[in-house]
């Protein structure tokens, strides 16, 4: 009978963490959209129509780490958390194995949240430096044609290093990850979470900073970004498409590269 009532609380305990992960994931998509709306933004970041004048004031005052922050911050999230349940149900798994715990788990949501919120201060720290010096429109995108076709091929490119390779191998295979570096409880579990998280943003650093070509506020390329992340963290998928995905990268920066060529000429 104890044991019988202390499944059911592990059980009740594991719904409540789950369903409270996946509402943050809801809340932060709807944040980001809200935003968007408030800035009359389109799906792909554009001004609508007959907005242009109250839209771009908007965008003009975010450019202030104050402003892009937060921003920053909830984007991330509403990305990368998606991303985090192959992890979060590897750990589940050592739970049933009464290797890891509840508190753990939390542990390492809480250690991988920590990273990306750190990326995010750098990322809009580096948006704001890039818009001072007139590097980047009010949309937060590159305004040189040329430097966005070799930041596409910059990306890609990095598809093919070691270093992505590394990186992705403790991303789609987190079970090697906790057995070499088994931290218990909470601080433990924080612990392995950051660990998860810096090689999480050394795997898809490049992604994030495409933000920079297609727009920071570009709900397609937000959610393209979330399915690429997810399906390279499938252990099935992630090594098949992962290559693939950096030759397109490089056939359309190479693409674009021709275009502006034949534009210019």
């Amino acid at each position: 009978m104890e044991l019988k009532m202390q499944d059911g609380n592990k059980s009740f305990v594991s719904s409540i963490l789950w369903l409270s992960f996946f509402i943050t994931i809801l809340i932060s998509w709807v944040y980001v959209f809200q935003m968007s709306s408030s800035m009359k933004l389109d799906w792909f970041g554009n001004m609508k129509m007959g907005s242009m004048t109250d839209g771009s004031m908007k965008m003009g005052s975010m450019g202030t780490l104050k402003m892009l922050f937060p921003m920053w911050s909830i984007m991330m999230i509403a990305m990368m958390l998606p991303a985090m349940v192959p992890t979060l149900r590897t750990y589940q798994d050592l739970i049933k194995s009464d290797a890891g715990s509840w508190l753990g788990w939390s542990g390492v949501l809480l250690g991988y949240i920590v990273v990306w919120i750190g990326f995010s201060l750098l990322i809009s720290q580096m948006q704001v430096s890039l818009t001072s010096v007139d590097f980047l429109n009010s949309s937060g995108v590159i305004k040189s044609d040329w430097v966005i076709s070799l930041a596409l091929i910059a990306v890609g490119i990095f598809q093919f290093t070691v270093l992505k390779d590394f990186c992705h191998e403790v991303c789609h295979s987190p079970f090697g990850y906790f057995i070499g570096n088994w931290r218990s409880g909470l601080l433990g579990g924080f612990r392995m979470g950051i660990g998860l998280g810096i090689f999480c943003v050394g795997c898809c650093w490049g992604f994030m900073l495409l933000a920079f070509v297609m727009g920071y506020m570009n709900f397609i390329w937000m959610g393209l970004i979330t399915l690429i992340v997810v399906l390279e963290k499938l252990p099935q998928i992630g090594i098949v498409i992962k290559k693939p995905l950096g030759g397109i990268l490089i056939l359309i920066g190479i693409c674009s590269i021709v275009i502006n060529l034949t534009q210019t000429g």
